[in-house]
């Protein structure tokens, strides 16, 4: 080897070992940030169900927010502060196996919802609005099925639902082989934070179910919003368990008996949602008796574009069905 070949050599090695050390300590110091940030305005209480996670924001009507996906009290609360400030005095808890709600045996959506009443008794609550996105309306959904009595109304937004074979997909069911792709990432800090950086728009796309076109072409305000929604994913590893059952939830979904349903309805999805919520949503509003349906031609799964309406249309619906 010559001289120059060896200066290139221990050059490029000396390089490599710069860029290591500051991929580490980017790494580092973005997890730590965002573990501090996950753990802040909670607190874990006790309820008969066991402990279960929570922070409050706002007075006036208790509104009980179920996060998505990827979630937590953290996800609930950042979605659900904007209705804090019209009146709501939201109640947003993390789910089973997300931060610091512990996964029981039975992880199960009516288990779930058992624990939504568990919480409301805990906060001395007889009564609330409940909000259920995505993975989040099931259990919201088996709550009106459950509890009918300490539910004043339900809405479901972009949910996983089911629906009956001969219902038309609204998109291409999701493999067992992307569930696991997915899963991969999704259990690992430095690999979900990694594509982060290095493939967002593959992230928004495949993890999120949104057109990352739609973000790019979007507001300043909105691309703010969609891109906080997934760095807070972060620290992925504690929300680890509870992203599984919600990868497996959409597979193993049965019927619902809908039709029993009393309790005032709201349902909310959008046409181009890469999780294909659509059709199942508006399936589901059309046999809950005296449902209502929104339904946007595109915004994806995280209703990019649409965030504004949405809340002002929850608002307006649930002040026209909770009158003071």
């Amino acid at each position: 080897m010559t001289r120059r070949a060896r200066w290139l050599l221990w050059g490029g090695l000396f390089v490599a070992a710069v860029c290591a050390a500051f991929v580490r300590w980017q790494f580092g110091r973005d997890l730590e940030s965002a573990t501090a940030r996950a753990a802040q305005g909670s607190e874990v209480l006790t309820t008969r169900c066991g402990p279960i996670e929570a922070q409050q924001a706002g007075a006036g009507l208790p509104l009980l927010m179920v996060h998505g996906s990827g979630g937590g009290h953290d996800q609930g609360m950042d979605w659900a502060r904007p209705l804090a400030r019209q009146g709501m005095r939201v109640i947003a808890m993390s789910r089973f196996g997300y931060l610091r709600t512990p996964r029981p045996a039975d992880a199960s959506p009516e288990a779930q919802a058992d624990a939504h009443v568990c919480l409301l008794d805990a906060l001395g609550i007889g009564k609330a609005a409940v909000v259920g996105v995505s993975a989040g309306a099931a259990s919201a959904l088996q709550m009106a099925l459950r509890h009918p009595d300490r539910i004043s109304a339900l809405v479901m937004v972009v949910p996983i639902a089911w629906k009956p074979g001969s219902v038309v997909d609204s998109a291409p069911p999701v493999s067992d082989e992307k569930d696991a792709w997915l899963l991969r990432l999704l259990g690992s800090d430095f690999l979900y934070w990694t594509g982060l950086w290095v493939a967002r728009d593959p992230v928004f796309r495949h993890v999120l179910a949104t057109p990352p076109e739609l973000i790019h072409a979007a507001s300043l305000q909105e691309q703010a919003r969609v891109n906080a929604m997934a760095d807070r994913v972060l620290p992925v590893s504690q929300r680890a368990l509870g992203l599984r059952d919600d990868t497996r939830l959409g597979k193993h979904l049965g019927a619902a008996a809908l039709e029993t349903i009393q309790v005032p309805t709201l349902v909310i999805s959008a046409r181009d949602d890469g999780f294909g919520t659509y059709a199942g949503a508006e399936y589901s509003a059309s046999r809950i008796p005296g449902a209502r349906f929104i339904g946007y031609d595109d915004g994806g799964h995280l209703l990019v574009g649409r965030d504004e309406a949405v809340r002002d249309a929850i608002v307006g619906w649930l002040r026209s069905t909770n009158p003071p």
